[in-house]
């Protein structure tokens, strides 16, 4: 039990200790200054040549999220093709068939949106093909888009009036050619290293002790585990995700990609101070959301190590700790961490079921993804976080009878409206989803995707479009998901979760951008105070968290209770 806690101890002691020079790194990347990786350059001026991209053209908050848009429209048109054509494409070596239209739309959909929500299984489930063309590539892509909006949101609270917010293109190329590619490349070496596979061949064939045949998969699977985990994207290549011997063989693999999922969602809150020249305001937002990562992560290591209560009432020793639906060689702490940190991020990868930690633990994650700003997303994470902030601006401006300003540029009703309906959009789409599918299956229990009825059952229920609206892609998996029903509602749920969001962000940061700047003052409200950053977690907790009680006394809470 020491060593598990000394191994979560160590994760924390890398991921703070690393984020911090990364988050200076990608400052200067997306400002332009002198890096390491300038001899990547050449490459980048050869990929604007190629697409037509005039590299020194600076948009506007509209032109910018138009050519957000317009990219990831089109390859969703590309990975609905390919989806469904799979059983005659190349590099297809189990013959596995192309997917059904409803379960390639919400395939693609959820890649495309940064989810990975996945109701099929990995290897079963798609090709070489598709694994490479369609999931690692969105994986890349989708992966960049956060990173670019959040740069562009970044020039623009920087800046003192301007009605540009940067280039689109040159931060989605920079993104993955300086970022997102040398950090993948590094970690999929290691993975090499440490026994994953990376290989074109088929299906192996092996006798085991007991005399019958194994039937085991593999592929190029160190290709795409680094930036499912470094791109907060989670999908796996295999079925059972993380938790597969070969996607993670050892405690030193389940040390790297947990590590993987957070560092850049870490880092890029320092690389706001460093670009804001603002330390301090990025330690104060950095404090709030580690604080929130760290209470989760004591609560359900406790959970998890203390065992089940209802298998202790049977006299069974549990001196591992709760270990259902958990591999012995990453134990109930390591498991327990990780499901912290793939909810607290957009990750949704696992190394153990969900379904079956302990109600506290299920509901921590759940709570994680309904926040959803507790460092979150590459890139969008921070988003969230800065609607939240433009709030608690706007309030603590009225409670001390003040002009509502952040960062020298006053917070008006337009700005307030868009930060409103951001907010409150997360909680309307999770929990009307989760009433209809509830109503759906009390009048219809012949649908038959509800395994587990009453509390556990609405918990499943909801977690899936939890994790649907919040990028996540994680899941209760009792529920049988793979249905017309679910496929398509939780699609619709990830589009909205996904675009509304970052559409209104960043048109919040564009009018900011373009209002006179006002130097802060005496009569100026500060924003970068121990003060404020407890106003803007009250807020946080209070409208974010709030929203979900009532579902979760229902579900999780009832379930415990029930212990």
């Amino acid at each position: 039990m020491n060593t598990e806690i000394l191994g979560v101890i160590l994760q924390l002691v890398c991921l703070v200790g690393l984020s911090y020079p990364l988050g200076r790194y990608i400052a200067k990347v997306y400002k332009g200054e002198k890096t390491w990786s300038d001899f990547m350059a050449p490459i980048e001026r050869w990929i604007y040549k190629f697409s037509g991209i005039n590299p020194e053209e600076e948009m506007n908050w509209k032109q910018f999220l138009k050519a957000l848009l317009i990219v990831n429209l089109f390859w969703f048109f590309w990975g609905m093709i390919l989806l469904v054509s799979q059983g005659i494409l190349p590099l297809n070596p189990d013959g596995n068939p192309g997917q059904s239209p409803d379960l390639a739309f919400n395939t693609c959909i959820s890649f495309m949106v940064n989810c990975n929500l996945q109701h099929y299984s990995g290897e079963t489930g798609l090709s070489y093909f598709t694994q490479l063309f369609v999931i690692m590539l969105f994986q890349f892509i989708t992966a960049a888009c956060g990173m670019a909006a959040l740069a562009g949101v970044f020039k623009a609270m920087a800046a003192k009036t301007t009605q540009t917010i940067g280039n689109f293109w040159v931060y989605l190329v920079k993104s993955t050619t300086r970022i997102l590619m040398p950090l993948s490349l590094l970690v999929g070496i290691l993975l090499i290293i440490n026994g994953t596979p990376m290989t074109f061949k088929g299906q192996q064939h092996l006798t085991t002790l007991e005399g019958t045949e194994q039937v085991i998969s593999q592929g190029p699977t160190a290709a795409i585990v680094p930036i499912k985990q470094l791109g907060t994207n989670g999908g796996g290549y295999f079925g059972v995700n993380s938790s597969h011997p070969l996607e993670n063989p050892n405690a030193f693999t389940n040390m790297l990609e947990c590590w993987s999922i957070l560092i850049l969602p870490m880092a890029m809150v320092f690389a706001l101070g460093f670009y804001l020249k603002r330390r301090k305001l990025a330690w104060t937002i950095y404090g709030v959301m580690l604080f929130a990562y760290l209470v989760g992560i004591t609560v359900s290591v406790n959970q998890e190590m203390g065992g089940n209560p209802q298998i202790a009432e049977m006299g069974i020793s549990q001196d591992m700790g709760s270990m259902e639906g958990k591999e012995v060689r990453i134990g109930s702490a390591a498991s327990a961490m990780w499901g912290m940190t793939t909810t607290v991020t957009s990750n949704g990868s696992v190394n153990s079921m969900h379904d079956s930690q302990t109600p506290l633990s299920g509901m921590l994650q759940m709570l994680n993804m309904q926040i959803n700003c507790w460092f979150g997303g590459v890139g969008v994470g921070f988003m969230n976080y800065y609607a939240f902030l433009i709030i608690a601006v706007f309030i603590s401006g009225l409670m001390v009878g003040r002009t509502p300003e952040f960062l020298g540029k006053k917070i008006e009703a337009r700005e307030m409206k868009i930060a409103t309906l951001v907010v409150l959009l997360h909680p309307f789409i999770i929990l009307v989803g989760t009433a209809l599918a509830a109503g759906l299956i009390a009048h219809n229990p012949s649908l038959g995707w509800l395994n587990n009825p009453s509390y556990h059952g609405l918990s499943e229920m909801l977690y899936e479009y939890t994790s649907s609206a919040a990028n996540n892609g994680s899941g209760f998996e009792g529920l049988g998901d793979n249905t017309p029903f679910w496929n398509i509602s939780c699609g619709i749920v990830l589009i909205l979760g996904r675009y509304f969001p970052i559409v209104g962000q960043v048109a919040i940061a564009g009018l900011l951008a373009n209002k006179k700047f006002i130097p802060e003052s005496a009569g100026t409200l500060k924003t970068d105070t121990m003060t404020f950053a407890v106003m803007t977690f009250a807020v946080i907790v209070i409208v974010a968290a709030l929203s979900f009680f009532p579902a979760l006394t229902l579900g999780p809470i009832a379930d415990y209770l029930g212990f």
